[in-house]
């Protein structure tokens, strides 16, 4: 999977929270119009970094103009000698902006975990390198989940995915570590993305319009965050971090 790849690109990013039904039903509705993604289907791993006391990810629940998070990500499972990714995901006005660059597991620690520079060869580097300093960034979150993607026929620009099996730990932060991680959603919950540069196909506004699917705000790494944050005095406690589907189901502004 780390053959070929886009290191920087920009885009708009919607989430959607349905049901496993739903996800069956809405790729059988716009199946006609959607091709297996080049990676098709595949497990991601993540280590998401962030300041002593949480800085990055406690700003971006503030919905402010501009957000930004740092992660070590493994596409696929990893075994030794696998490349992976350290990536910056920036959000300002709504366009999600992706930096990454790729290294080996052993270089990638050196880099993010011991601040070597020999690792520093151009703007992403330098920009990773800049986040480090700035948050004095550590290890916070691991977090992992099943993905299904596809790509649009004939709209080149567009991508849509599927995460289910989405869980997380907070100790045992090592892409290799094997121990039980927590659920974050219940089991019959799909996290959806469009990810488009350009408008939604009419083929697709259709059918989420058909459907009553509303688009959803939802971040991972915030979610958690805001579990592990929760207390009883407002009301934010969350049985085994599965969340209510009142929660994850409030409509945003349409595509």
């Amino acid at each position: 999977m780390t053959q070929t790849y886009i290191d920087t690109f920009a885009r708009v990013e919607h989430k959607f929270m349905i049901t496993k039904a739903q996800a069956e039903e809405i790729t059988g509705m716009i199946g006609d119009h959607l091709k297996d993604d080049a990676h098709p289907q595949y497990t991601l791993h993540n280590i998401y970094y962030d300041s002593p006391d949480s800085q990055m990810i406690a700003a971006s629940l503030e919905h402010p103009m501009y957000k930004e998070k740092l992660r070590l990500r493994s596409y696929g499972d990893p075994v030794e000698g696998m490349p992976v990714f350290a990536e910056i995901k920036k959000k300002y006005d709504g366009i999600v902006y992706k930096r990454r660059t790729m290294l080996d597991l052993d270089d990638a620690e050196r880099f993010l975990d011991h601040r070597d520079r020999r690792y520093v060869k151009d703007r992403t580097g330098a920009e990773i390198s800049f986040m480090l300093e700035r948050y004095s960034a550590e290890r916070k979150l691991y977090i992992s989940y099943s993905r299904r993607a596809y790509a649009g026929k004939q709209e080149a620009d567009v991508r849509i995915t599927f995460d289910t099996d989405i869980r997380y730990r907070t100790d045992h932060l090592d892409l290799f570590a094997r121990t039980e991680d927590k659920p974050l959603l219940d089991e019959d919950q799909v996290l959806m993305e469009v990810k488009v540069m350009n408008r939604y196909p009419l083929w697709l506004t259709d059918a989420l319009t058909e459907m009553h699917i509303c688009r959803t705000s939802f971040s991972k790494y915030g979610k958690i965050y805001t579990l592990m944050h929760a207390s009883p005095a407002h009301g934010q406690i969350y049985n085994c971090g599965i969340m209510p589907q009142t929660e994850v189901r409030q409509c945003l502004v349409q595509y």
